[in-house]
């Protein structure tokens, strides 16, 4: 590394992001914005040879010139990555590349949890997965899941896991590790609101996610061309992840959704699942939205201060605390 020299930060500005973004254009990636730090190395004459990425806890955007393959900056990108995570007290990592670099990034200590044609999502845990789902536990009798970001909980969810429930002996509820920001509750709020949600469901099992349920803001899509389907990419990978993995290990035979008439998006997402999931051996079960609830709709009524309104929409539990954290603003 003596010939090579190493400049890194939280962000870079002018003319030395123009050059980061550039490097990454030449090799078919893009700089998705949200990244939280980032190395990149420059050769003898100080032109950009390798770079590299955070966003939270994901690696991202890395790439090598091909003049200076099998000199090991790869290795040296990921390495001053781990280091920087370290120093911010996050060890567990995730990697999402193209599969032809399943090789380079085994050889690193990474392992893989999910591939598709198109993407191959990687951890640097081993058995980061295994200790995930050793924690949540696998119980006897019929298991099924619902998967939700419950921004907030509403009635309709509610709704939702009680049905679920009362047609199996165990429902896993995964409430979404994804912070968003914006109007967003942040994941450990909404989690709370979840359990106290369904406190009344015996055999209700709420779990957090993690990064082992892709979510939009975590999925890094810097390396897929313009032309491909970011949100179908994002939804097999996901999909494929559970369907391989999740629901396995914990004996998951059922997967519950609400129906969605709003969100184009999950609406498509849903009918992925549809696609998917019976393929290994999973059912789809979608049950009709309760009264055309949505968190949206009590996303809007926060803001304007109608808690009467609110109050029909969302649990009790939920009421308390939205009234409790936000009736002062309104």
């Amino acid at each position: 590394m003596d010939n090579y020299n190493v400049i890194a930060g939280v962000s870079f500005t002018g003319s030395r992001l123009a050059e980061y973004r550039e490097f990454l254009h030449k090799r078919g990636l893009k700089d998705e914005g949200d990244c939280d730090y980032t190395v990149m190395i420059l050769d003898e004459d100080y032109v950009p040879v390798a770079c590299g990425s955070l966003s939270g806890s994901v690696m991202k955007q890395i790439a090598v010139d091909d003049t200076v393959e099998g000199a090991g900056l790869c290795a040296k990108v990921v390495s001053e990555l781990q280091n920087e995570a370290a120093r911010r007290g996050k060890s567990h990592l995730f990697l999402y590349t193209k599969p032809e670099n399943k090789r380079m990034f085994t050889s690193m200590g990474f392992s893989v949890m999910a591939e598709t044609d198109s993407v191959l999502m990687m951890e640097n845990r081993r058995d980061g997965l295994k200790r995930f789902l050793d924690s949540i536990g696998k119980r006897g009798g019929k298991s099924a899941c619902i998967v939700c970001n419950c921004n907030p909980m509403t009635k309709g969810h509610q709704y939702l896991m009680e049905t679920a429930a009362a047609n199996c002996d165990n429902l896993y509820i995964f409430v979404l590790s994804e912070d968003g920001g914006g109007d967003n509750f942040p994941p450990d709020v909404r989690y709370e609101l979840v359990k106290g949600g369904t406190a009344h469901i015996k055999n209700a099992i709420v779990c957090h996610s993690d990064e082992y349920l892709i979510s939009r803001s975590t999925f890094p899509a810097y390396f897929l061309k313009d032309t491909i389907d970011v949100e179908l990419v994002r939804a097999d990978l996901d999909l494929i992840l559970f369907a391989t993995r999740i629901a396995p290990a914990l004996g998951i035979t059922a997967r519950y959704v609400g129906t969605e008439p709003y969100d184009a998006v999950t609406r498509r997402y849903n009918e992925r699942m549809h696609e998917i999931l019976p393929k290994y051996g999973i059912e789809v079960i979608e049950i009709p939205r309760k009264d055309n609830i949505s968190a949206s709709r009590v996303r809007a009524l926060l803001k304007e201060g109608k808690f009467a309104e609110i109050k029909e929409l969302v649990p009790e539990n939920v009421y308390e605390y939205l009234s409790g954290n936000f009736a002062h603003d309104a």
